[in-house]
């Protein structure tokens, strides 16, 4: 029979918590009517947690290599449910949750049951709430995430998702890690509130000092994640970065896209990522490659479609104007990009066109101090070098007129041209 969700309690010592746990979760658990299985991991316990554990768990799995992320690990590689839920065996997390977690199951990929919003609480010492709310800010803001209680463990997870995250951490930080790579990929995380409880027996294995020392070991790698051009909100967050010049940069794009384009119905964004453009355009069709930025961008844009440059999967002059900024330099040159552009517009149609100039000494500047600053953001996918005389002459020759160009800091170009003939074999020069 399917299993709808799989419960993994790590545990080490939990002798004396461990049974009316797992005895409270299955009491309700039973009144979902669903297929479910308790998986504890046991941490080498040199106590009863093993036998008491056996009592009511469904399977009870002898931990291989130490680490609350291997304990994770491990159990979610025993795991068959639809669902994976994790919580701690040290009553810290009450059964009843379970319940409200799994029902509100489909609102999010990723739902978190968070100490630190509205509605939440934590019974515990002054000085480790204070430790733990200034480690989940810090991590939160240092990592661009909107999540408010990075290091609970009180988590409900789409088993799919969590199946192609391919983890690493060992310890604490996979938690972090975990969230990193999910919103990364364009799903989407909530969180719901709930009382953390003091445990009743015994001494607690997450303690503050301890989380912050694991993330500060894998802030790097993280960072890095987060600032990769793969990330999905990477656009989004560009536009308001906490970087000046990037932060300048995409906003001076955005103000003149918006200027060049006249009106919303009728247009086209031909690579629309995450960005802010697509998002002001409400009767605006957006179009990328990537699934995960489709993925996180339908939180707020509903018109979307996934497709390449190379083969655009709509009727001639369907469009009354085509924004293609960012684009070009990623791929490599064929003539059918400018040929299937000219299609799908109308006739008289406008095309913005935005890629760095290659031919301006300042963009090479600023292309290699971008690398050095954003390691892991765009710089390598620059492919195909664009000078504005090229692509005069490219557009010339695929039946456009430039009318306006303007650059961002003398360096990206960004074109308005017009068609004004359709395009034919033959057209272009030999």
């Amino acid at each position: 029979m399917k299993t709808n969700l799989s419960i993994i309690i790590p545990a080490k010592n939990e002798g004396t918590n461990v049974e009316p746990l797992l005895r409270e979760i299955r009491q309700n658990l039973d009144d979902l009517k669903i297929v479910y299985e308790v998986i504890v991991v046991d941490g080498w316990s040199t106590d009863n947690t093993v036998a008491q554990a056996r009592l009511y768990a469904d399977r009870v799995i002898a931990q291989k290599t130490p680490g609350y992320g291997n304990a994770f690990k491990e159990g979610l590689g025993a795991a068959s449910g639809d669902y994976i839920l994790t919580m701690d065996g040290d009553l810290s997390h009450p059964p009843p949750v379970i319940s409200l977690l799994y029902r509100r199951r489909e609102e999010a990929e990723m739902i978190i049951a968070s100490r630190w919003i509205k509605g939440g609480s934590a019974t515990m010492p002054v000085w480790r709430k204070f430790l733990s709310r200034c480690l989940n800010i810090a991590f939160s803001r240092v990592l661009f995430l909107p999540i408010r209680d990075l290091s609970s463990g009180f988590r409900i997870y789409r088993s799919d998702i969590l199946a192609g995250l391919d983890l690493q951490a060992y310890d604490f930080s996979i938690l972090e890690e975990i969230a990193i790579k999910i919103w990364n990929r364009g799903y989407r995380i909530k969180e719901i509130p709930f009382s953390y409880l003091p445990r009743l027996q015994g001494r607690s294995k997450a303690r503050p000092l301890n989380l912050a020392k694991s993330y500060l070991r894998t802030i790097s790698s993280m960072w890095k994640l987060r600032n990769s051009c793969e990330a999905a909100d990477y656009d989004d967050r560009a536009f308001n970065s906490i970087i000046p010049p990037q932060r300048y940069w995409q906003r001076k794009r955005f103000r003149i896209v918006k200027k060049y384009i006249a009106s919303t119905q009728g247009v086209l964004d031909i690579g629309c990522g995450s960005s802010n453009i697509i998002k002001s355009l409400d009767r605006a069709l957006g179009l990328d490659i990537s699934l995960i930025k489709l993925r996180y961008l339908r939180s707020f844009h509903t018109r979307l479609t996934n497709a390449s440059i190379f083969s655009l999967p709509f009727a001639r002059q369907t469009f009354r104007g085509i924004i293609c900024s960012e684009v070009i330099e990623h791929v490599p040159f064929k003539r059918e990009i400018f040929r299937e552009l000219n299609r799908v517009l109308d006739n008289d149609g406008i095309l913005i066109l935005g890629t760095p100039d290659y031919d301006r000494a300042s963009w090479r500047v600023i292309e290699f101090l971008y690398g050095l600053l954003m390691p892991n953001a765009y710089k390598d996918e620059h492919i195909t070098h664009y000078t504005f005389g090229r692509l005069e002459q490219i557009l010339q020759e695929h039946g456009f007129r430039i009318e306006e160009h303007t650059y961002i800091a003398g360096s990206e170009l960004i074109i308005k041209a017009r068609k004004i003939k359709p395009y034919a074999p033959g057209d272009e020069e030999s």
